[in-house]
């Protein structure tokens, strides 16, 4: 979390495209990226157009300045502003993911609110400088974002309870030990590392990949007598898909299978 005094003079968030990876990057450097009701509203659009575009498979997200994201910015918290949306949560993200994949590739501090963007992310790439935490607590608030309810989720609960107690701040060497970093890369190079595991699943049918974050995701609320049938009802239509029929026929002729999301 951070008070600010800049005034914005571009887009607060930026997105290029690679190939069939979308890059967002948070664009508040000054700041430390610190999170406006503004850049809620246009991520709220960025996520619901990457999830509609069939041409985009996997997502990156990102900050400027080497810096991940620092919370939600203090002074508009005093006016009254609340970096979030309706029913999608902090930075239109937290409570309502995208469909499709998404890495975090985070530099420096991923701290309140941008941790748990972090967190909502389903892969995460980090430089071994970066840090995080969610200090809510040593400003009289609490991680309502998704640290006290998803990170128990991504983590074990006494650690859970030591980072939402304590307000402390941790390494990405604590956060890969602890089951909430995929991988560690050198200084400067999360964003490059990330494109790495983002290109290595846009490879990927988009159908399956797209089914099989659904499951993983939705699957925690599943009894054991219910898993398989509701695995079947999202994989099912995978099977018999026209990319299921591709990817054996391009496996079979040795070359790269050519998706077509159907």
């Amino acid at each position: 979390m951070t008070e600010t005094t800049d005034t914005p003079t571009e887009a607060e968030v930026l997105t290029e495209v690679r190939g069939q990876v979308l890059v967002i990057t948070l664009n508040r450097p000054k700041a430390k990226n610190a999170a406006t009701a503004a850049m809620a509203a246009q991520m709220a659009q960025i996520l619901d157009d990457f999830d509609s575009n069939d041409e985009l498979f996997v997502a990156v997200i990102t900050g400027a300045g080497k810096t991940f994201c620092s919370g939600m910015d203090l002074k508009g918290f005093v006016r009254g502003e609340r970096p979030s949306v309706e029913g999608r949560g902090f930075l239109a993200l937290t409570e309502a993911p995208p469909q499709k994949p998404l890495i975090a590739a985070v530099e420096g501090y991923a701290l309140a609110g941008g941790f748990e963007t972090m967190l909502a992310c389903d892969l995460v790439v980090a430089a071994d400088t970066a840090k995080f935490g969610i200090p809510e607590v040593k400003r009289g608030l609490a991680a309502a974002a998704g640290g006290l309810v998803t990170l128990p989720q991504r983590t074990h609960r006494a650690v859970a309870m030591e980072m939402a107690l304590t307000g402390d701040i941790y390494s990405a060497e604590f956060g890969r030990t602890n089951g909430f970093v995929n991988r560690i890369v050198g200084d400067g190079e999360a964003l490059d590392g990330a494109l790495e595991l983002a290109q290595t699943i846009a490879a990927n049918g988009p159908l399956a990949v797209k089914a099989s974050k659904q499951v993983i995701v939705e699957s925690a609320d599943w009894s054991t007598e219910e898993k398989f049938a509701k695995q079947s009802e999202i994989v099912d239509p995978v099977f018999t898909s026209a990319d299921a029929k591709e990817g054996a026929t391009a496996f079979a002729e040795k070359r790269a299978p050519r998706w077509t999301g159907r």
